[in-house]
């Protein structure tokens, strides 16, 4: 039987009182991108493509909420800027028209909108392909979902509300075709696309899963507690690591009140590890807000998978820090 890494660790001697630790495990950075060019709060969420072709060309969009997009590659120069204005989150897909690439608009406040671009994969190029309206409220989060024949973003808005988008990017337009609330302000999102699951964070509560289909059940289903040891508010950034068949892998999510990432079984959906990106040559992460993992060979430099992770405290601007995923497991003893 494999080793288990034990999760709680608690003096025998300990007083009732005192609280169990949670052993969090620490990896360091291997990249960093060049520091975004606003300043205070700025850079806020990661999206990976993977090129299949060439995997070491792969690239990184992330935003700069108060100016636009960039598109990092994986050296973390700047390939592109996208003078978006405030974006907030950011999601790409791959489908048969290319990489469609959607943020979060919110440079009107009180209307919510998708801002649409095209990634030409050759040219590491942003092309606007316009803006779609999704209601009134501040958009906050967002993420996609591709399925054949059809593209769904999920958009979060500030006050919790969730309303589920049919996009046609050919044309720029979109059809609301559900809405879901939580209660308080909510904003990291992600779907696994192998179980029709989406998966939300409320920033103060905890994490929810939703049925992605415009059919399913509108009704959240909790799955973890922002309970100050495992999880620490404000919860922000989800990414998924899809690994093996059917739904093997990791929900990992920014435990943004104590700088570190708490890991999910998606077999289960139950609590497995935590981890903190911690000081090292390019020194640690602080206060993350969005997050991007994807597993695959990413070239020499990556070759068991990619994370990245915004750094709220990096100087002199907040930036995106880039871990290989292969560390990860291995400082977690994951299987």
């Amino acid at each position: 039987m494999r080793a288990v890494l034990p999760l709680l660790l608690l003096s025998a001697c300990a007083p009732p009182s005192v609280a169990p630790v949670v052993q969090t495990a620490n990896v360091a950075a291997d990249a960093e991108t060049v520091a975004v060019k606003s300043g205070d709060d700025a850079a806020d969420d990661p999206a990976i493509w993977r090129n299949a072709a060439n995997p070491a060309a792969s690239l990184i969009v992330g935003t700069d909420k108060q100016a636009g997009l960039y598109v990092y590659g994986l050296d973390g120069q700047v390939r592109d800027f996208n003078n978006a204005g405030r974006v907030n989150n950011v999601d790409l897909v791959e489908t048969p028209a290319g990489v469609i690439v959607a943020a979060s608009d919110r440079n009107n406040e009180a209307n919510a909108h998708i801002a649409l671009f095209r990634l030409n994969t050759q040219t590491a190029r942003l092309e606007p392909n316009g803006r779609v309206a999704a209601g009134a409220g501040e958009a906050y989060g967002l993420c996609l979902w591709a399925t054949p024949g059809a593209l769904t973003a999920f958009i979060v808005l500030k006050d919790g509300a969730i309303r589920q988008i049919e996009l046609d990017p050919a044309k720029a337009t979109g059809r609301i075709v559900r809405t879901m609330k939580l209660a308080t302000q909510s904003e990291g999102c992600v779907v696994d696309a192998r179980t029709a699951r989406l998966y939300v964070a409320e920033e103060d509560v905890g994490i929810w899963r939703f049925d992605a289909r415009a059919s399913g059940s509108s009704t959240p289903v909790k799955l973890a507690a922002a309970d100050g040891k495992r999880l620490v508010a404000d919860v922000e950034g989800l990414a998924i690591a899809a690994e093996g068949a059917g739904n093997g892998g990791w929900l990992v999510a920014s435990s943004q009140g104590d700088n570190a990432y708490t890991l999910y079984r998606l077999a289960d959906e139950r609590f497995a590890r935590r981890f903190r990106i911690t000081e090292g040559r390019l020194g640690s992460t602080q206060e993350t807000d969005g997050i991007a993992v994807m597993t695959g060979d990413f070239g020499p430099a990556f070759p068991h998978g990619l994370m990245v992770a915004q750094d709220g405290e990096n100087r002199p601007a907040q930036n995106f820090k880039l871990v290989d995923w292969g560390k990860v497991k291995s400082a977690l003893q994951l299987p």
